[in-house]
């Protein structure tokens, strides 16, 4: 699964210091959007939703290294739900468990099913995504966890635009900082600046143990096939995506995410 190339390094490099200019920057740019949005402050209790993936992962590693240089203390804590239908098998389990131990981030791994009697049958992405979400805040709850961070990036909202703006007729998207219960709970999005293929060479680059679990519907669901479009509109203006992000009128414009 991962296999050493000549040309990559290891997760623990970074941990250890040796740090490259881009990853600082995606580092940076991370803790940018956390302090432009408030996401997070001193003594906050953080819950990280992983799926596994390098984006959770890429998130993971940011705030772990990025808590070592602040002058503030919060805890983090993560959770991944894994379908008993579709699980990870032992060797990633155990690849995930020791990253998130190295990054001194407590993981708990909840064995649910992703197709509960409540369904009656029924199942698509958004009842999926419903069902995650349910797990995820009655976890956050249990734990007194107000602030549920997740991996989502530039090119996720860029495609919840689209798909909002195309299907449903609605100019809106994933915000930065979501509120839950009368601001009881958040939703918090540090990546949301970074592009996705930032994630992608950081995962290839250090090897991070990331791992897809099955999902029936991957290839099929409708953020699949935006993925060649939202390509196609950088093709035409490189900046596409920070036009959209920008478009929303959030609290600041951000600049173009430079590569290298």
């Amino acid at each position: 699964m991962h296999e050493m190339k000549p040309d990559t390094h290891h997760w623990r490099d970074l941990l250890a210091g040796d740090i490259p200019p881009w990853v600082m920057r995606f580092i940076k740019l991370t803790g940018k959007a956390i302090n432009t949005h408030h996401m997070i402050k001193e003594h906050d209790s953080v819950l990280l939703s992983v799926s596994g993936g390098k984006d959770s992962l890429a998130l993971a590693l940011a705030l772990s290294i990025r808590l070592k240089w602040l002058p503030i203390t919060y805890t983090m804590r993560a959770l991944m739900i894994n379908w008993i239908e579709h699980p990870i098998d032992a060797g990633a389990r155990a690849l995930l468990i020791e990253y998130f131990a190295a990054l001194n981030i407590p993981l708990t791994i909840l064995d649910e099913p992703q197709y509960p009697t409540s369904f009656k049958g029924e199942f698509n992405c958004y009842l999926c995504s419903r069902n995650r979400r349910r797990l995820l805040f009655d976890y956050a709850a249990a734990h007194d966890c107000k602030l549920i961070a997740t991996g989502h990036h530039l090119d996720d909202l860029v495609e919840t635009t689209l798909l909002n703006l195309t299907s449903r007729a609605n100019f809106s998207t994933m915000l930065p900082v979501q509120e839950f219960f009368g601001g009881k709970l958040h939703i918090i999005r540090p990546m949301i600046e970074v592009h996705e293929q930032t994630t992608r060479r950081l995962s290839e680059e250090y090897r991070l143990p990331a791992v897809k679990p099955v999902c029936p519907h991957d290839q099929t669901n409708i953020r699949s096939r935006l993925k060649p479009i939202v390509r196609e509109l950088v093709r035409i203006d490189r900046d596409a995506r920070e036009h959209i992000y920008n478009a929303h009128r959030f609290s600041y414009r951000i600049p173009r995410e430079t590569e290298g």
